[in-house]
Order: C-alpha cells, then sequence, then structure tokens
C-alpha cells in the first residue's frame, strides 16, 4: 500500500503545479500605441483563422478600458465580429449562447525584458504569443500556441 501510495502523491502534486491561478485580465505591460495596434493587428488575423467573423460572436469577459483592449475591441468589430463588452450585472434568459464565446485577454511583459505576452481565452481554450521589441518596433518572437 505504501509503495502505490508513494506512486500516486507525485503525480497528483505534478497534477496541481500544472495548473496556473490565474491573477486578472488585462493589460499588465506599459508600451507605445504602436506597438499596441500592432499586436492586436496581429492577434485578430489570428483569431480571424480560427473563428470566422460573420459566425463568431464574442463575449468580453472583463472591461476594456486600456489602449490595447480597446484597440482589440475597434479592431475586432473592424473585421465584422459580433462583440459584446463586459457586463457587470448578470445576465438572465434563455438566448444563443451556444453561439458565443467567451473572450479575455492578458498583455503582459514578462520580467523586465524586451518580450511581451499576449494570452487570450476563448471559451476554456488559450491562445499566446510572445513578441520582441527593438528599436521602437516589435515583432513575432515565436509562434502561437493554443492550449486546448
Amino acid at each position: 500500500m505504501r509503495k502505490i501510495a508513494l506512486l500516486v502523491l507525485p503525480a497528483a502534486l505534478a497534477g496541481c503545479a500544472a495548473t496556473p491561478k490565474p491573477v486578472g485580465y488585462g493589460r499588465f505591460a506599459m508600451a507605445s500605441d504602436a506597438i499596441d495596434k500592432k499586436m492586436v493587428d496581429d492577434t485578430v488575423k489570428k483569431l480571424v483563422t480560427l473563428y470566422p467573423p460573420a459566425g463568431t460572436r464574442f463575449e468580453l469577459q472583463h472591461g476594456a478600458t486600456d489602449p490595447f483592449g480597446t484597440s482589440l475591441v475597434a479592431t475586432l468589430r473592424e473585421q465584422g465580429y459580433a462583440l459584446q463588452e463586459h457586463m457587470p450585472a448578470s445576465r438572465s434568459g434563455a438566448d444563443d449562447k451556444g453561439k458565443r464565446r467567451t473572450l479575455a485577454y492578458v498583455f503582459d511583459q514578462p520580467s523586465e525584458t524586451d518580450l511581451y505576452r499576449v494570452t487570450l481565452t476563448i471559451d476554456a481554450q488559450s491562445l499566446s504569443r510572445v513578441y520582441l521589441a527593438k528599436d521602437g518596433s516589435v515583432a513575432p518572437a515565436g509562434y502561437w500556441v493554443r492550449k486546448e
């Protein structure tokens, strides 16, 4: 019995360690408007390939009052997405919830580096990409990573 417990305990602890705890949503990095816009354009370009604009409705899960969020909302609408901005009051009643996808974002800068990261949470999936800032501009530093 003791041997079984010794085998199960590390697996259980690894499962707990692999589940990150959310710290919040929004913008947690300072960047110029040009960097915000370039990252938003790249983010929306990826969303268009995964979720067709005419058939997708997003429901934003938090306020988007920061420059990245306002640019993201405007660009999503320009591309033809139906977007419901965050409403703190709960809604009731049945509607087309089956067609609506929840959307949240985190724009941050891991450790004081020249890297920025955008992470979108769509329903229960996350989509993330890292960018490298150099000479006042930004470029992707890797591929989009999608966790299902």
